[in-house]
Protein backbone atom coordinates (compact mmCIF):
# COMPACT_ATOMS: atom_id res chain seq x y z
CA UNK A 1 0.00 0.00 0.00
CA UNK A 2 1.41 3.34 -0.92
CA UNK A 3 0.51 6.99 -1.10
CA UNK A 4 1.25 9.51 -3.80
CA UNK A 5 1.74 13.11 -2.73
CA UNK A 6 0.51 14.78 -5.88
CA UNK A 7 -3.04 13.51 -6.07
CA UNK A 8 -3.59 12.27 -2.50
CA UNK A 9 -4.36 8.74 -3.71
CA UNK A 10 -3.59 5.88 -1.35
CA UNK A 11 -2.63 2.73 -3.24
CA UNK A 12 -3.71 -0.36 -1.33
CA UNK A 13 -3.24 -4.05 -1.79
CA UNK A 14 -6.55 -5.91 -1.83
CA UNK A 15 -5.60 -7.44 1.54
CA UNK A 16 -4.93 -4.03 3.12
CA UNK A 17 -8.15 -2.56 1.67
CA UNK A 18 -10.19 -5.46 3.04
CA UNK A 19 -8.52 -5.18 6.46
CA UNK A 20 -9.21 -1.43 6.70
CA UNK A 21 -12.79 -1.84 5.43
CA UNK A 22 -13.47 -4.55 8.03
CA UNK A 23 -12.06 -2.32 10.78
CA UNK A 24 -14.27 0.57 9.62
CA UNK A 25 -17.36 -1.64 9.50
CA UNK A 26 -16.66 -2.97 13.01
CA UNK A 27 -16.01 0.46 14.55
CA UNK A 28 -18.98 2.08 12.80
CA UNK A 29 -21.49 -0.43 14.15
CA UNK A 30 -20.29 -2.63 16.99
CA UNK A 31 -17.59 -0.30 18.31
CA UNK A 32 -20.01 2.62 18.55
CA UNK A 33 -22.68 0.47 20.19
CA UNK A 34 -20.21 -0.91 22.77
CA UNK A 35 -18.93 2.54 23.73
CA UNK A 36 -22.48 3.91 23.95
CA UNK A 37 -23.31 1.07 26.38
CA UNK A 38 -20.23 1.93 28.49
CA UNK A 39 -21.21 5.60 28.60
CA UNK A 40 -24.79 4.76 29.58
CA UNK A 41 -23.62 2.39 32.35
CA UNK A 42 -21.27 5.08 33.69
CA UNK A 43 -24.08 7.68 33.61
CA UNK A 44 -26.21 5.45 35.79
CA UNK A 45 -23.51 5.54 38.47
CA UNK A 46 -24.41 9.15 39.30
CA UNK A 47 -22.36 12.38 39.48
CA UNK A 48 -20.55 12.70 36.14
CA UNK A 49 -18.05 15.31 37.37
CA UNK A 50 -16.23 12.73 39.47
CA UNK A 51 -17.00 9.64 37.44
CA UNK A 52 -13.70 8.27 36.04
CA UNK A 53 -15.43 5.52 34.09
CA UNK A 54 -17.62 8.04 32.29
CA UNK A 55 -14.68 10.27 31.35
CA UNK A 56 -12.61 7.28 30.18
CA UNK A 57 -15.51 6.05 28.04
CA UNK A 58 -15.99 9.52 26.50
CA UNK A 59 -12.26 9.65 25.70
CA UNK A 60 -12.45 6.20 24.10
CA UNK A 61 -15.46 7.37 22.10
CA UNK A 62 -13.40 10.28 20.75
CA UNK A 63 -10.61 7.93 19.69
CA UNK A 64 -13.05 5.61 17.93
CA UNK A 65 -14.68 8.51 16.07
CA UNK A 66 -11.23 9.83 15.08
CA UNK A 67 -10.19 6.44 13.73
CA UNK A 68 -13.49 6.14 11.82
CA UNK A 69 -12.83 9.51 10.13
CA UNK A 70 -9.24 8.48 9.34
CA UNK A 71 -10.37 5.17 7.80
CA UNK A 72 -13.11 6.87 5.78
CA UNK A 73 -10.54 9.30 4.36
CA UNK A 74 -8.12 6.54 3.44
CA UNK A 75 -10.77 4.36 1.82
CA UNK A 76 -12.39 7.27 -0.08
CA UNK A 77 -9.01 8.03 -1.71
CA UNK A 78 -7.97 4.39 -2.11
CA UNK A 79 -7.12 2.64 -5.31
CA UNK A 80 -6.65 -1.10 -5.13
CA UNK A 81 -3.76 -2.44 -7.15
CA UNK A 82 -0.22 -1.46 -7.92
CA UNK A 83 1.04 2.11 -7.85
CA UNK A 84 2.70 3.23 -11.07
CA UNK A 85 6.45 2.71 -10.59
CA UNK A 86 9.63 3.13 -12.57
CA UNK A 87 12.56 0.85 -11.82
CA UNK A 88 15.49 2.82 -10.43
CA UNK A 89 13.36 5.81 -9.38
CA UNK A 90 12.29 6.17 -5.75
CA UNK A 91 8.54 6.37 -5.27
CA UNK A 92 5.67 4.89 -3.30
CA UNK A 93 5.60 1.11 -3.51
CA UNK A 94 9.35 0.82 -3.99
CA UNK A 95 11.85 -1.10 -1.90
CA UNK A 96 14.62 1.42 -1.36
CA UNK A 97 18.20 0.91 -0.20
CA UNK A 98 20.12 3.96 1.00
CA UNK A 99 23.46 4.72 2.61
CA UNK A 100 23.90 7.58 5.06
CA UNK A 101 26.75 9.93 4.17
CA UNK A 102 29.80 9.13 6.32
CA UNK A 103 28.45 5.69 7.28
CA UNK A 104 29.09 2.36 5.54
CA UNK A 105 25.82 0.86 6.76
CA UNK A 106 23.03 0.35 4.23
CA UNK A 107 19.34 0.56 5.14
CA UNK A 108 16.56 -1.07 3.11
CA UNK A 109 12.88 -0.22 3.57
CA UNK A 110 9.54 0.02 1.80
CA UNK A 111 8.41 3.54 0.89
CA UNK A 112 4.67 3.30 1.56
CA UNK A 113 1.75 4.38 3.72
CA UNK A 114 1.80 3.68 7.45
CA UNK A 115 -1.26 1.51 6.88
CA UNK A 116 1.06 -1.08 5.32
CA UNK A 117 2.52 -1.76 8.76
CA UNK A 118 2.08 -5.48 8.21
CA UNK A 119 4.91 -5.54 5.65
CA UNK A 120 7.83 -7.82 6.58
CA UNK A 121 10.29 -4.92 6.23
CA UNK A 122 10.39 -1.44 7.76
CA UNK A 123 7.96 1.02 6.19
CA UNK A 124 8.77 4.72 5.75
CA UNK A 125 6.06 7.15 4.72
CA UNK A 126 6.55 9.22 1.56
CA UNK A 127 5.42 12.14 3.72
CA UNK A 128 8.21 11.67 6.30
CA UNK A 129 11.24 13.98 6.02
CA UNK A 130 13.38 11.17 4.57
CA UNK A 131 10.60 9.90 2.30
CA UNK A 132 9.85 13.36 0.93
CA UNK A 133 13.56 14.02 0.30
CA UNK A 134 14.18 10.83 -1.68
CA UNK A 135 10.86 10.63 -3.54
CA UNK A 136 11.54 11.00 -7.27
CA UNK A 137 15.33 10.56 -6.92
CA UNK A 138 17.18 8.08 -9.10
CA UNK A 139 19.69 5.43 -8.08
CA UNK A 140 23.07 7.11 -7.58
CA UNK A 141 21.57 10.48 -6.59
CA UNK A 142 21.88 12.05 -3.15
CA UNK A 143 19.22 13.73 -1.06
CA UNK A 144 19.43 15.87 2.07
CA UNK A 145 16.71 16.18 4.68
CA UNK A 146 16.30 17.80 8.10
CA UNK A 147 16.41 15.78 11.31
CA UNK A 148 14.14 16.61 14.26
CA UNK A 149 17.10 18.24 16.05
CA UNK A 150 17.51 20.70 13.15
CA UNK A 151 20.65 19.12 11.70
CA UNK A 152 20.76 17.86 8.12
CA UNK A 153 21.43 14.33 6.92
CA UNK A 154 22.47 13.31 3.42
CA UNK A 155 21.75 9.89 1.94
CA UNK A 156 22.69 8.23 -1.33
CA UNK A 157 20.14 6.12 -3.19
CA UNK A 158 21.71 2.70 -3.82
CA UNK A 159 18.71 0.79 -5.14
CA UNK A 160 14.99 1.30 -5.89
CA UNK A 161 12.97 -1.69 -7.04
CA UNK A 162 9.23 -2.43 -7.02
CA UNK A 163 8.09 -4.08 -3.79
CA UNK A 164 7.01 -7.64 -4.42
CA UNK A 165 5.87 -8.58 -0.93
CA UNK A 166 7.48 -10.88 1.51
Amino acid sequence: MTETRADNVTWLTQEAYDRLKNELDYLSVRGRREIADKIEAAREEGDLRENGGYHAAKEEQGKIEGRILQLQGILENARVGEAPRTEGVVGPGMTVTIAFEGDDEEVTFLLASREESGAPIDVYSPKSPLGAAINGKKVGEKATYSLPNGRSMTVEILDATPYVGG
